[in-house]
């Protein structure tokens, strides 16, 4: 089975959204970090059954939530690259590894 890690800024995206949920409504930021975590459990057990966004980096939608995981797999190891709200900038992660 895949390990998980986040890019330093990966994580403080992740943080930040549920922060923003959390204040939005009490409750919204943990739903939010729970589809997270059941995401990354889909892609631990399929780690290519999301497509290719570019290069080598796939991207994952999140469901309820307009957000998707930007990762890469290396040897056993799944990388969070971004945690990318899908209402901004692209490919601002571009570059991370």
């Amino acid at each position: 089975m895949l390990t998980v890690s986040f890019t330093p800024e990966a994580r403080e995206e992740l943080f930040e959204a549920a922060d923003y949920y959390e204040s939005e409504s009490p409750g919204l930021g943990v739903s939010f970090l729970a589809t997270v975590d059941l995401a990354l459990e889909q892609l631990t057990v399929f780690p290519k059954s999301s497509p290719i966004a570019r290069g080598t980096a796939r991207i994952k939608s999140l469901l309820r939530f307009p957000y998707s995981l930007i990762y890469s797999l290396r040897h056993d190891q799944l990388r969070v690259l971004a945690v990318m709200n899908q209402k901004k900038r692209p490919f601002y992660w571009l570059g991370r590894e």
